[in-house]
């Protein structure tokens, strides 16, 4: 048999099947020139409004800047002319006494630093916004979600929002500055520095405090118009008053004569009267204004003066807890002796009467 033959009777061998790849569609020249013109049609149309758009976007941005230094540089200029006022009046007399250049100085620079931050939030915020919405973005989500999460922030950060909007408001009232002694309820002594967040106190033994402005409940400013200078004298209840109120008269007007005392106190030392009187004391009050904080060294010089002159007077102060009790009279050393008794001579008929019986020789 042939070779033909055989491969005639197994029959056809199948042959591999095309690959079912999809048909590849190539642009033509025709089809390209559509699309362009499509394009440049959507150009042609809305370059207009792009153009629009960025203009308005530049423009935004410009004015904004532009509103951003015009502001800033006034806010510097009007602190410049609280600080040149306030050295002016430091210049005069009574104004270096009511004026303390370095609290103006500080108060001024916290002051515009707040207003320079506050201008330049609200005017980049307000820009950024208007940006926003030339794209025509729904800005009604954007300001939900700015206001959860600033209210997230707040209860986060509720004790430094605190303080700040208390410093704020402490700089802003001029409650208190450098150079003032106050007692701020959880520490006393004089500023040394004012902050918005924290204020730093110098105590009295020369200890520095930090006291969050949040946690300023109370001031009491012992710097601000004027002090009292009070001294409460203590003497016996029989003294002479016309002679205790003329001595102490003449110490007042001694001190308020002399230097540098008469620049100190701004007001005569008064005589006030009887404070109180008791069975064995009375209390006579002396009070006068001062300059503030001078009260504790007007007082100081005032007692050392009414001591004085006390003594010259023989006048005796009395009384007070570090007073102390009049000394008892010396015993009489003759009072525990006994009266002479009849029984002290030894030859007194009493003695020999007392005297014992000796036993007789021989006796029984």
């Amino acid at each position: 048999m042939s070779l033909p033959a055989v491969l005639l009777a197994v029959g056809p061998s199948p042959s591999p099947a095309p690959s079912q790849s999809p048909d590849v569609t190539v642009p033509t020249l025709q089809d390209a020139q559509q699309s362009a013109n499509q394009a440049a049609s959507w150009v042609e149309e809305n370059w207009s409004t792009w153009l629009a758009i960025g203009l308005r976007v530049v423009l935004i941005v410009f004015i904004a800047m532009v509103l951003r230094v015009v502001v800033r540089r006034a806010i510097t200029k009007l602190i410049e002319r609280m600080n040149r006022s306030a050295q002016q009046a430091a210049g005069t007399g009574l104004g270096g006494l009511l004026v303390n250049a370095e609290r103006r100085r500080q108060r001024s620079a916290a002051i515009g630093s707040v207003l320079r931050s506050v201008a330049s939030f609200l005017i980049l915020g307000t820009a950024a916004l208007m940006v926003l919405s030339t794209f025509q973005i729904n800005l009604a989500p954007l300001l939900a979600s700015a206001g959860v999460a600033g209210v997230a922030v707040g209860f986060g950060a509720r004790n430094l929002v605190t303080d700040f909007l208390s410093g704020v408001f402490m700089i802003l009232e001029d409650q208190y500055g450098v150079g003032d002694t106050i007692d701020a309820g959880v520490a006393t002594g004089e500023v040394i520095e004012v902050g918005l967040r924290v204020t730093k106190l110098r105590g009295d033994n020369g200890e520095i405090w930090y006291v969050r402005n949040g946690e300023v409940k109370r001031i009491g400013n012992l710097s601000q118009g004027w002090a009292t200078a009070g001294v409460d004298v203590t003497v016996k209840a029989s003294e002479d008053l016309d002679k205790l109120k003329a001595t102490l008269t003449e110490v007042a007007e001694t001190m308020g004569k002399e230097e540098p005392w008469n620049e100190l106190l701004w007001s005569p030392i008064e005589v006030l009267g009887l404070d109180s009187v008791l069975i064995d004391s009375m209390v006579v009050r002396v009070s006068a204004k001062t300059m503030p904080g001078k009260s504790t060294a007007v007082e100081r010089e005032l007692r050392w003066r009414i001591k004085r002159a006390f003594d010259e007077a023989d006048i005796r102060i009395v009384g007070g807890a570090t007073a102390t009790a009049e000394e008892d009279p010396a015993p009489d050393p003759t009072a525990t002796v006994a009266a002479p008794s009849a029984y002290a001579g030894p030859t007194s008929p009493e003695t020999r009467a007392t005297t014992p019986i000796p036993p007789q020789a021989g006796g029984k």
